[in-house]
């Protein structure tokens, strides 16, 4: 069954039961607490018929024709950073003074987006001081890192959590190939070397290979090949927030978000699927290697087609922290729900100026412990 078409321009709030304030998704937990008065309040489970229901996949086909049904999609409210160009959702009384993506000054606008609606997400496992405790820890590791940073992350700066937008893709394949098989063997042949200042011939095992035609048909099913959909992360940093585990998935619901900020996709469904085809591609070509076997293998072609393809559109959780060093911004990302943490980061010149004299340092230190003649003894012919 389709959901349920939403409003055009709704916009959710969560208001306290007690006092009226704003209520919040606690990470790890199924409640929205109140930071105001400390009511909790627990989100509504649905049941696996509901589960099923919003996790169903949508046809491939359909979405790539822009032609999924109405229920589907959504209107969203958005602000596009200038500087990175995330779509930036923002819900209820939501606001930010700076883009979460890059830390540049964002302004609020009431620009509305058509987007294929999300079908579910992974709720936030880590809270922020778990998010923030991972962080340092990844930090106080990275040597190079200007010591501005780590102090950036335990004066308590507040990290964003953000529901970054992904994309997965199923499909069953079936593949023919050729290409060929090599295996190898070994022949004795002599060969001249020097040995002790004389030139002589001794007999040395040479490996070489026999390539044979191959040619044959391998198949796969693929489940939830995933892509980000977010064009302002550095794909790098976003791809190696891994491993998700979705099975942990839960239908869309607006109370996961209390107190978030999602961002809207601007990864379209066509750039997105050729990604995840290629990703398809790498495992397919191993496959096809494994079935030649034989010691090496060549593959020359790879007939790949497709059948029961769908997608979904899943949010991710991310705990976020933009700082700039030198006029430039530099993010740091941790996976809300493992603890995974990727970033980029700034050299710190000093510490890099010292390592180098220190190395050099230890290698003239080992040039004048190496002399005899500074530990008081002969030197030998050679050295003279």
């Amino acid at each position: 069954m389709p959901l349920p078409p939403p409003a055009t321009g709704t916009e959710h709030r969560w208001p306290c039961a007690q006092c009226g304030a704003q209520l919040r998704f606690a990470p790890g937990q199924t409640e929205l607490v109140c930071d105001h008065c400390g009511h909790v309040q627990t989100i509504p489970q649905a049941g696996d018929r509901r589960r099923a229901r919003a996790l169903h996949e949508h046809d491939l086909a359909a979405g790539l024709r822009d032609d999924l049904p109405v229920s589907a999609m959504q209107d969203v409210r958005t602000t596009t950073c200038t500087s990175c160009g995330a779509q930036i959702e923002f819900r209820a009384a939501t606001h930010a003074t700076q883009c979460p993506f890059c830390a540049s000054p964002v302004a609020l606008d009431s620009g509305s987006h058509r987007l294929v609606k999300p079908q579910a997400l992974v709720p936030f496992a880590l809270t922020q001081a778990q998010a923030r405790a991972a962080l340092i820890t990844w930090l106080g590791n990275r040597w190079f890192a200007p010591s501005t940073l780590l102090e950036y992350a335990r004066k308590g700066r507040a990290m964003d959590g953000i529901y970054v937008p992904f994309w997965t893709f199923d499909a069953a394949t079936q593949s023919d190939y050729s290409g060929q098989r090599g295996e190898h063997y070994y022949e004795t042949e002599m060969v001249r070397v020097t040995v002790n200042g004389r030139s002589q011939m001794q007999p040395r095992q040479v490996r070489k290979t026999r390539w044979y035609a191959a040619s044959g048909h391998v198949a796969r099913d693929f489940d939830d090949v995933l892509v980000m959909g977010s064009a302002s992360l550095p794909a790098r940093l976003g791809n190696e927030l891994t491993p998700w585990d979705l099975s942990a998935l839960v239908p869309y619901d607006p109370d996961f978000l209390a107190g978030f900020t999602a961002e809207g996709y601007t990864v379209a469904l066509t750039e997105a699927d050729a990604a995840a085809k290629a990703q398809m591609a790498t495992v397919i070509e191993r496959d096809v290697r494994r079935d030649i076997g034989g010691d090496e293998q060549r593959v020359h072609s790879v007939d790949t087609r497709f059948s029961d393809e769908t997608f979904k559109h899943i949010l991710l959780p991310v705990w976020m922290a933009a700082y700039k060093y030198n006029g430039k911004s530099f993010r740091f990302l941790v996976n809300g729900q493992t603890g995974e943490v990727q970033g980029e980061r700034p050299w710190s010149a000093w510490k890099i100026a010292f390592a180098v004299l220190l190395v050099a340092l230890l290698a003239l230190g080992a040039v004048y412990l190496n002399d005899p003649a500074n530990l008081g003894l002969p030197r030998p012919d050679w050295m003279n």
